[in-house]
């Protein structure tokens, strides 16, 4: 006999209260366990596909563990310690900036920059702040980073956490799955496989579209000679995961340095530019389709209001937990809508009746 419907519902509403009160309460103590998970998931389908090349679980495992500490040691070798320079960089240049640009303003723009206009007061008081506080915002911004995921966490908590989950993930399915109320059971599988799809769609593809444009534009602005073309290529990069964000950030960031930096020579400014409407054109009719498709069901405003509540409940955790939780809530409110619209309360017949 099954439970009825008022029970049922008091389970799960107690099972989603735990969930949340342990990523409120814990929330930086299972921040490595969750990366380490989130890491394991998106390279699940490697190591599926090495495993139908003929090697073993442990031995794919092994082979994607040494190719990651491989390009990952790469990476903190060439690119990090460029990216942290240019960034430092960026902040110590950003009071020349504003003074370019006030002189710009006011050698064009004379009645802008009236002695009482907003504008005036705004602008300097932009470059007070920067000034004062510049290089003191960005060693502080650098200390919470560095708290936040510390040296324990990334370089050794998270890979031991990532390299056993995958090399158990398929046995932790089968044991969750085994686990499911056998009555709903049918019913949850058809919804995970929904969320999987959604999930895979968005973060290994849209994972792929950042990789690829960050790279991309990063290179492009380094060898267009921009300043700080890497600093603006990995942000760039980071922020395409909201469609349009990175495009329009980066690139309004990257012309307004190009402005500064080549200003009257048109023939390079006009190659930023172009850096960036190239990359919107392979990303919309290229990347996005190839990689993401059609059939990811995160629209960008709901996923941005689950990264905004979910960071601010939760913090940094509450971020990493919001893409899987606003796309399982997803799923689940379009299955709901499907059953409701094949209700009688959405009829307004009874199952003898015809609807017509």
């Amino acid at each position: 006999m099954s439970l009825p419907f008022s029970t049922q519902m008091k389970y799960w509403g107690i099972a989603a209260a735990i969930f949340f009160a342990v990523l409120w309460l814990l929330g930086n103590v299972i921040l490595p366990f969750v990366v380490g998970a989130a890491i394991a998931y998106f390279l699940d389908p490697v190591a599926d596909r090495l495993q139908k090349m003929g090697l073993s679980r442990a031995l794919s495992v092994t082979v994607i563990a040494v190719l990651t500490v491989i390009t990952f040691t790469v990476v903190a070798l060439l690119v990090i310690p460029t990216l942290t320079s240019q960034a430092t960089a960026l902040v110590e240049s950003a009071p020349e900036l504003s003074r370019k640009l006030q002189d710009f303003v006011t050698e064009h723009f004379p009645a802008v920059w009236d002695s009482g206009s907003t504008v005036r007061k705004s602008l300097t008081g932009i470059g007070d702040a920067i000034k004062e506080r510049g290089g003191q915002m960005l060693e502080t911004v650098l200390v919470s980073v560095s708290s936040l995921i510390n040296l324990l966490v990334l370089f050794v908590i998270v890979p031991v956490v990532a390299v056993y989950l995958l090399y158990d993930w398929d046995r932790l399915v089968a044991r969750v799955d085994d686990l499911l109320p056998r009555e709903h059971a049918p019913t949850i599988r058809q919804l995970a496989r929904e969320i999987d799809k959604s999930l895979s769609g968005f973060i290994r593809g849209m994972g792929t579209v950042c990789l690829i444009l960050g790279t991309y534009y990063a290179v492009s602005l380094m060898l267009a000679g921009l300043q700080f073309g890497l600093v603006v290529g990995a942000a760039a990069g980071l922020l395409t995961f909201i469609p349009y964000v990175g495009a329009l950030v980066g690139g309004a960031l990257a012309i307004g340095l190009a402005l500064y930096q080549f200003w009257g020579d048109w023939l390079s400014i006009g190659i930023v530019a172009a850096i960036f409407a190239f990359g919107q054109v392979i990303e919309g009719n290229f990347l996005t389709p190839r990689l993401v498709g059609s059939s990811v069901g995160l629209h960008p405003v709901w996923l941005i209001f689950a990264l905004s509540v979910f960071g601010a409940l939760f913090g940094f955790v509450g971020m990493l937990v919001a893409v899987p939780v606003a796309a399982a809530l997803g799923v689940i409110a379009r299955y709901g809508t499907a059953v409701y619209k094949e209700s009688q309360l959405y009829l307004g017949t009874t199952p003898d009746q015809d609807p017509r």
